[in-house]
């Protein structure tokens, strides 16, 4: 990833990464900090696991912070309610029709650091969302995938 390439995310998105980084913060950063104070005050280092345990964490933590500073201050956040036009895009949700399973899927369509399939939140970068990207209700969508071919049917878009 270039160091200038926006990152994009949705409203909400932004804002789970950022409890994220507060709670990294002001949370787990002063817990770790009171953790490694405490081994310290054991005495030996070389034989305190917990001293170990709680270095190793810190620097968990801390790369952790590096990370989503880096996301926030290079996130783009893209509003669904402010673009224009009609079809499948970042931010919509789209229910689709699985000729398979003959099942009603819907799924949001958000930025790479939001995805999680069991919530329901496809990554834009997903073969399944680069193949609705643009696409409107009634259109269909073969797609090639691990387990086969899939057909789809768009059956609503929603910009919520």
């Amino acid at each position: 990833m270039g160091s200038m390439e926006k990152i994009h995310m949705t409203p909400e998105g932004f804002k789970s990464l950022e409890e994220e980084l507060r709670n990294l913060k002001f949370v787990e950063r002063p817990a770790i900090i009171n953790a490694i104070s405490e081994a310290i005050a054991l005495g030996d280092l070389s034989e305190n696991a917990e001293y170990h345990y709680a270095k190793e964490r810190q620097g968990f933590i801390e790369g952790q912070i590096k990370e989503l500073e880096f996301k926030l201050s290079r996130a783009e956040i893209v509003d669904i309610k402010k673009l224009g036009g009609t079809g499948v895009k970042f931010g919509s949700t789209v229910t689709i029709f699985d000729e398979s399973s003959e099942e009603e899927i819907t799924y949001k369509i958000v930025g790479l650091d939001e995805a999680d399939v069991k919530k329901k939140l496809l990554s834009i970068e997903s073969p399944l969302a680069r193949a609705l990207i643009g696409k409107d209700v009634g259109d269909e969508i073969k797609l090639n995938t691990p387990s086969g071919k899939k057909h789809y049917e768009i059956i609503k878009i929603e910009y919520i």
